[in-house]
């Protein structure tokens, strides 16, 4: 699982296309419509001379790239692709002010002094504008826009549409949760520069203004109280142990000071003097006594007053009010497909039925005599599975990453230039939440990719499950995919930087079969990890719809999960968990992943010998991520050109 900003498997998640339901923090700012529902610099805050010279530069880029993929006429761009590509930079460009956290997670630095405006008149102000924004694209002409520019054309207004559609739901109600919201937004830091001064002064600035992000933030649960949308007591009472751990008598002892501890021992180039940070530590120490406790003080009385116990005591989304229509648009959106909840449970219980075979196979090549119960189990106990302590679990994840990089080749053309490293999850919230989880790079490069692994409690993190969930979250999965996407400067940002989950987690799930490939499942156990993982996927699917269509309670919904998977129980209870908090997002990994495996069987059935692995991998990412009926229809139409492609390539030594 992916997670946009220094925050989501595993799997912390992502990015979803809905604002706060169920989102991290860092994620939680980005907007609905660049999640595909679901350059770093130290700038000042532009003159209104510069923001039009910045949407220009946008724009020409977008307009002039997009001729690498498409003929280009000989007088140059139509007036309807000028207009097209001056509304998607504008659009960025409002983007980034609306969404100052992720504009600042992307490296545009320009307005890292402040929070988003997640205020019920910001959220009102910004559902006019969405609909604002079709109206204005419905009067370009899709029929005089080149193949490629009319790709663009139908996601940017699919986006948008799917915004405007889930307006009704009024989603980002829900800005908290047990796997992140304002309560983490210190981690934001995570993905920042701080190498001058004004990095310092914009992190002091927000840290002075949270008072009204808290305010904001208290004013959206209100009204979730008042409307009856609230997530339920058992996922929220974790909450208050998260609260207060910001709650500190000393400034020093906060999160939100831990730039100025970093700073003290850092190495890297910076212009800031010693006597300077001293300064700047001393400013951010008095906003956070001033400013940062208090705030949390008053969220925690909130919290423990008025909002738990509001808190719904069953979980499932049929309770939340349209609650059946909500789920219905979720899974729709989600998977972006038209599947209803119950076509989505009974794939999941085929998809469990059929990795369970598999898992016989393998149990048989391992020469296990037990049960599947029982070789759960063993996988589960057995002292060999795991490390001792958490620093050796971090090593071993670093050494395996060494060995798949340079196996890449085999099975892909390109691949990304911006590297990615493995770090530890934060140790505040490492006990609540899953096992890794993936930050993409900056924009410009300034940062690399990020394959966090959970740390805590190293005797609950088999060994077997490393190799899988190391393609996931880092190559051939998250990274490779979101690092190529990035580096498409002939696409436009909102594409660069779109992720419909379907495609991102189902193409990371995707990846996780290629150890086969690429020779990296080295035993039975391994394999086991890899089937382990994707029956994890398929219980998903059936729990998922379970809890938030069928009306399954918590238990249930664990048993089923410990019954078909051999994952630790604390996995398993915050998988359950953050399925809870997040209804329809888990199910677009197995159902992305199936699509793109569909796809490959065509493609080989009707290839047949010209069938090209790395040809097909190319077809799936060169646009960036995709809505999957949208990623059928181009990897089809690529399959078709590929013969051709390689016919017209000539030959050497022949006369």
């Amino acid at each position: 699982m992916f997670r946009q900003g220094p925050s989501p498997a595993t799997e912390r998640p992502t990015s979803s296309i809905f604002s706060p339901f169920g989102q991290p923090p860092a994620s939680g700012f980005r907007p609905a419509r660049f999640r595909g529902i679901l350059a770093r610099s130290p700038m000042a805050l532009p003159t209104i001379r510069a923001l039009a010279g910045l949407v220009f530069v946008l724009f020409i880029s977008a307009v002039g790239g997009c001729a690498g993929r498409q003929a280009a006429s000989p007088s140059g761009p139509s007036e309807a692709a000028l207009r097209l590509h001056a509304l998607f930079a504008e659009e960025w460009e409002h983007e980034m002010r609306e969404h100052p956290v992720w504009a600042s997670e992307l490296g545009d630095m320009r307005y890292a002094d402040r929070w988003d405006d997640v205020s019920l008149a910001a959220e009102a102000r910004r559902a006019a504008h969405d609909k604002d924004v079709l109206v204005r694209l419905g009067a370009i002409p899709r029929g005089s826009l080149p193949r490629e520019d009319a790709l663009s054309y139908d996601l940017f207004r699919r986006r948008y549409e799917d915004a405007v559609a889930g307006q009704r739901f009024r989603l980002y109600l829900f800005p908290i949760n047990q796997r992140g919201g304002i309560q983490t937004a210190d981690e934001v830091a995570d993905a920042l520069p701080f190498t001058t001064a004004k990095h310092f002064e914009d992190w002091n600035a927000r840290l002075a203004s949270f008072p009204r992000y808290m305010d904001q933030t208290i004013e959206l649960l209100r009204e979730g109280v008042r409307t009856g949308m609230t997530h339920p007591k058992v996922v929220m009472q974790r909450v208050v142990g998260q609260i207060e751990k910001q709650i500190v008598t000393d400034p020093t002892k906060s999160p939100f000071f831990e730039p100025y501890q970093k700073a003290a021992t850092a190495t890297g180039a910076t212009s800031v003097s010693a006597a300077e940070r001293e300064r700047l530590a001393s400013d951010a120490k008095r906003a956070i006594a001033a400013a940062v406790v208090p705030a949390f003080e008053k969220l925690k009385a909130f919290w423990i007053a008025t909002y738990l116990p509001a808190c719904k005591d069953d979980v499932g989304a049929w309770q939340l009010p349209d609650g059946r229509a909500l789920y219905a648009y979720l899974v729709r959106a989600h998977t972006t497909t038209a599947l209803t909840p119950d076509e989505v449970h009974a794939i999941g219980l085929r998809e469990v039925a059929r990795i369970r075979g598999e898992m016989e196979a393998v149990k048989a090549k391992a020469g296990f005599k037990g049960s599947m119960k029982e070789l759960w189990a063993f996988l589960r106990t057995d002292p060999q599975f795991y490390f001792e302590d958490g620093n050796e679990l971090l090593v071993a994840y670093r050494d395996l990453a060494k060995r798949i990089d340079p196996l890449l080749v085999k099975v892909f053309r390109k691949l990304p230039r911006t590297p990615y490293g493995v770090s530890p999850i934060p140790a505040a919230i490492a006990p609540d939440t899953t096992t890794a989880y993936y930050r993409p790079p900056a924009a410009d490069g300034s940062r690399a990719g990020t394959f966090f692994v959970n740390l805590y409690e190293p005797k609950a993190r088999p060994k077997w499950e490393m190799t899988a969930l190391t393609l996931h979250e880092s190559v051939p999965g998250h990274h490779l995919q979101i690092a190529l996407a990035m580096e498409q400067e002939d696409l436009p940002q909102f594409r660069r930087h779109g992720d419909y989950t379907a495609f991102v987690e189902g193409w990371a799930l995707y990846a996780e079969s290629l150890g086969e490939e690429m020779g990296v499942y080295e035993d039975p156990y391994s394999k086991l990890g890899q089937l382990t993982y994707e029956m994890w996927r398929a219980v998903r699917l059936v729990v998922d719809t379970g809890i938030h269509h069928l009306k399954w309670d918590r238990q249930r919904a664990i048993d089923f999960f410990l019954e078909n998977a051999a994952k630790a129980e604390l996995d398993v209870v915050n998988e359950v968990d953050r399925y809870i908090a997040w209804p329809g997002q888990a199910l677009a990994y197995k159902i992305g992943e199936l699509e793109i495996t569909k796809l490959r069987k065509e493609e080989t059935a009707r290839l047949g010998a010209a069938f090209d692995l790395q040809a097909f991998h190319d077809a799936v990412l060169r646009s960036g991520p995709l809505p999957l009926d949208v990623l059928a229809r181009e990897v089809r139409e690529a399959g078709r050109r590929e013969p051709e492609k390689q016919a017209s390539v000539p030959t050497t030594g022949k006369k």
